[in-house]
């Protein structure tokens, strides 16, 4: 079987979790037999150019990389279009994004796909027109390439597959990682929300991450929940024993956020949180590492309420030190307002985190060894905090339990259960 994938966000570049389950699904499901042509937008707007080049649709040369991602390229078709859709941006940040690359890339006016493919003009004066451009390359592949079923990830890529599907008449199946409705909560993006349902009223069969946005599709979406199929994400297992050399350097305990710094994530509960816990242990210092739109607001609100000399911003952070972050954790944080799922908190278990989590997370409803807290409840939250730091028989117990759960999450299996999904197209 030839899968022909539409992503916008995949290795050697990651801005959240869509990257990290790209990569884990599309690794696993090229071992169990599966040939995949994935398609992907170039450009970032932030990645290190330095970090790869791109030589033509079979081989990738990678420079300071994951050993890893370099195997699993040099087995796959990969195709970077080149495109200014970026990972995590609203229309509205969309336009100041592009407002800011222009001004650095006036150069740049042509489209030069990997396969040779040349498109001439400026890039979309806005993320919807972006997104019709991709979805116009994407047609013009699916004419060229030979494949059995296509499979779009995330909004950003449905209209791409349905344009697929359009030309070549084959099943699609789209991968639900997120909807509008946890980036915004109510106050949804209406051009948004019509692509979304467009994309999930034609596709064949779409999966969702958890049953948590399984409902949202059926609730908010009005689709019919006999197409929709939820498989959980898993976490990489070949990293586990993986150490790195780091010194904590402090005698405190720390407390960890590491997540996008944005409504969905609940930055500012893991804050009022830390005020909480840091008047009756002061001895403790939080870190919130990522970046967002709310990053900011989040720093100012640490200096209002007179913690900053407890809370460290790192910023973005990317590769080992995402693990070095984790080993240095003593419990792992992740108060997500609308979480589908929530890959951090099996990365931090697997470094043998103790983790808290909103019960609003698909995570939620696979894990056994984690606090689960409602994300707008704060006195529970700094309560669990407060015993994780301050019981070690708790801490303990939750880290050992918790190691052997999520060595139970593997990619493998959800790769199995995607291919089933797949067998139900009726494709043999």
């Amino acid at each position: 079987m030839k899968v022909l994938m539409f992503g916008w966000e995949f290795p050697p570049h990651i801005s959240g979790g869509l990257g990290t389950a790209s990569f884990g699904l599309t690794k696993a499901m090229h071992q169990l037999g599966t040939d995949i042509i994935f398609v992907v937008p170039k450009l970032y707007g932030d990645e290190d150019s330095s970090m790869f080049t791109l030589q033509d649709a079979d081989s990738v040369e990678y420079r300071h990389y994951d050993k890893e991602v370099q195997k699993l390229m040099e087995k796959i078709q990969y195709l970077e279009i080149e495109s200014s859709l970026v990972p995590y941006l609203d229309p509205e940040q969309y336009e100041r994004f592009l407002h800011d690359y222009e001004e650095r890339t006036v150069k740049n006016e042509k489209y030069k796909g990997s396969t040779g493919f040349q498109f001439s003009g400026k890039y979309g004066v806005n993320l919807i027109d972006e997104v019709n451009r991709y979805a116009f390359v994407a047609g013009l592949i699916a004419s060229k390439q030979e494949f059995d079923l296509i499979h779009a990830h995330d909004w950003l890529t449905f209209s791409a597959g349905i344009a697929a599907k359009e030309i070549s008449g084959k099943p699609l199946v789209i991968h639900v990682h997120a909807t509008e409705y946890d980036r915004s909560g109510e106050n949804v993006n209406q051009a948004v929300f019509k692509i979304e349902k467009r994309g999930m009223e034609r596709a064949d069969r779409i999966i969702t991450v958890s049953k948590l946005t399984r409902n949202t599709l059926v609730d908010k979406y009005k689709i019919n929940p006999k197409k929709i199929v939820t498989v959980y994400n898993a976490v990489e297992q070949n990293e586990t024993q993986k150490q790195i050399s780091s010194i904590k350097g402090v005698n405190e305990k720390i407390v960890t956020f590491l997540g996008r710094i944005t409504f969905q994530k609940g930055p500012e509960y893991f804050i009022e949180a830390a005020r909480k816990v840091l008047k009756v242990n002061p001895n403790v210092r939080f870190v919130m590492a990522g970046s967002g739109d709310m990053y900011h607001g989040m720093i100012e609100r640490v200096a209002q309420l007179g913690i900053a000399d407890r809370f460290h911003f790192t910023g973005f952070l990317r590769g080992d030190d995402v693990i070095k972050m984790y080993q240095l954790s003593d419990v792992y944080v992740m108060p997500s307002v609308s979480e589908p799922f929530g890959i951090s908190p099996l990365e931090a278990m697997r470094s043998n985190v103790p983790v808290i989590i909103s019960k609003q997370s698909g995570v939620s409803e696979v894990l056994k060894h984690a606090i689960k807290i409602d994300f707008w409840d704060v006195d529970a939250l700094a309560d669990s905090i407060h015993a994780m730091l301050n019981y070690t028989s708790i801490s303990e117990m939750f880290s050992r339990l918790g190691k052997e759960e999520v060595e139970t999450f593997k990619w493998e299996n959800s790769a199995n259960k995607v291919l089933d999904v797949y067998d139900t197209l009726g494709l043999n």
